[in-house]
């Protein structure tokens, strides 16, 4: 094993190390790991049509130099084993196996981003780097680690490569990876499992967003950036947090846009992942989040936004509770500890988990997820102007969220393959309704 330089104690590489087993080729240890819980659902339902890919992106303040950043992604990469692997079929799991092919070639973008990442013309590697002007990319699988995991791997990317750009930089850190940067393989759903005999999601449909499709490969974005200091004074005047606030404003935006202020046989249900890592004392970089719903159910004529607001605020306080994540994350682990289904082959056990994915997914209207404010080390402040990040679509939800925030500037992140903007442009109507100030920036797909 390589020498760590972060804050994992050698207790706790010993005891979050990767399994090993001899290669053939050259009698060489390879390193192989088992997927976190979440993460067995990926490979099953991946492809063409809905990635599981998701995209965090880091601007700077000056053009990229793509021959920098391919010397920094070669020397980052080594150091996380998280990333540094392929993923493998077993006969009853899938699993991760060291990879040792050298790192994914950066390319300069030119497609729609969140495509489907094709293992063997990617090196095996499960995630993709690339840049635009002023922009780096980084696009992750799912499998490997939720958006909290990837941001931890950009930043330490973006480190190196403006270490490798302005060498000056370098002098105190040299080439070591920041003592914030995590290392943690733990699979921290087994940690913190408490046996549960309660079903995890909602499985009743709701109300989903229809219409016309963008040409096949097209994918929209939409990005509104909102000074933080106004959006928390806004906040406060409804007594409700920002996320609460952004979330309340999607569930209203579809309820005038998509029901035109109706009511409905089904519930407006907007999923919102829950990273649990501060719940539970844990510095994990694989997957370590739950899903709650925050839902609202229009059965008389008219409600006011502040009414929305308030249903939405209710529910999702009422379900983001220790107690309750708790038992939402230990249903999903404890049908793994099953002895039985452990036992059935991997592709019965794919079959189970396209049919419960299907219910689950169809249970949402949409998603939006909060990444939360981004921090970065002081030195290179000055050189980075703005995280965000959005997520591929998946099946029922054509459009969805994700709110990403860095200095005192929030942006909401629209992604869709829907041709009608309406949801957005009512979304960021509201905002403007509110006093707030928002400039927004799309990627050229809506004119």
């Amino acid at each position: 094993m390589r020498k760590k330089t972060t804050e994992i104690s050698a207790q706790e590489e010993k005891k979050t190390a990767p399994e090993k087993r001899k290669s053939k080729k050259d009698n060489r240890e390879i390193r192989w790991d088992r997927l976190d819980n979440t993460a067995h659902l990926f490979p099953v339902i991946a492809g063409e049509s809905m990635s599981n890919v998701y995209r965090i992106s880091v601007t700077l303040k000056e053009l990229i130099q793509p021959e920098a950043l391919q010397q920094a992604l070669d020397m980052v990469l080594p150091k996380f084993d998280l990333f540094n692997v392929r993923l493998r079929s077993g006969v009853f799991w899938y699993y991760f196996e060291e990879n040792n092919a050298p790192a994914p070639k950066v390319t300069e973008e030119s497609a729609f981003p969140c495509r489907f990442i094709v293992r063997n013309k990617n090196r095996n590697y499960l995630f993709r780097v690339t840049y635009y002007k002023y922009r780096i990319n980084l696009e992750v699988f799912h499998v490997l680690t939720d958006g909290m995991g990837g941001i931890n791997f950009l930043k330490e990317l973006t480190y190196q490569y403006l270490r490798l750009v302005h060498p000056e930089l370098r002098k105190d850190e040299n080439d070591s990876l920041n003592h914030h940067t995590s290392l943690n393989r733990e699979d921290s759903f087994l940690k913190n499992y408490k046996k549960s005999a309660r079903r995890g999601y909602q499985t009743k449909k709701a109300f989903l967003i229809k219409g016309a499709h963008l040409p096949p490969g097209e994918f929209g974005v939409v990005h509104g950036y909102i000074p933080i200091g106004a959006l928390k004074e806004v906040c406060k005047r409804y007594g409700v947090s920002i996320n609460e606030y952004l979330v309340g404003t999607f569930v209203w935006s579809v309820y005038q846009e998509c029901l035109h202020g109706m009511p409905s046989k089904r519930p407006i249900r907007v999923a919102v992942p829950v990273n649990l890592r501060p719940f539970f004392d844990s510095i994990t970089t694989k997957n370590f989040f739950t899903m709650v719903s925050a839902e609202f159910h229009p059965t008389k004529e008219t409600y006011t936004f502040e009414e929305v607001l308030q249903i939405v605020r209710e529910s999702l306080r009422a379900q983001i509770q220790k107690d309750n994540l708790e038992k939402l994350f230990s249903y999903n682990v404890s049908n793994e500890k099953v002895v039985w289904a452990r036992m059935v082959p991997l592709p019965i056990k794919n079959i189970a988990i396209k049919t419960i994915y299907t219910q689950s997914a169809l249970a949402n209207t949409a998603t939006v997820t909060n990444i939360g404010k981004i921090e970065t080390e002081s030195e290179y402040t000055p050189y980075i102007d703005m995280f965000y990040a959005f997520l591929a679509m998946s099946k029922g939800q054509h459009l969805k969220g994700t709110i990403c925030a860095y200095g005192d500037t929030l942006s909401f992140n629209f992604s869709s393959d829907l041709a009608d903007t309406s949801v957005q442009r009512g979304f960021f109507r509201q905002l403007s309704s509110d006093g707030l100030q928002v400039e927004i920036e799309t990627n050229g797909v809506y004119y």
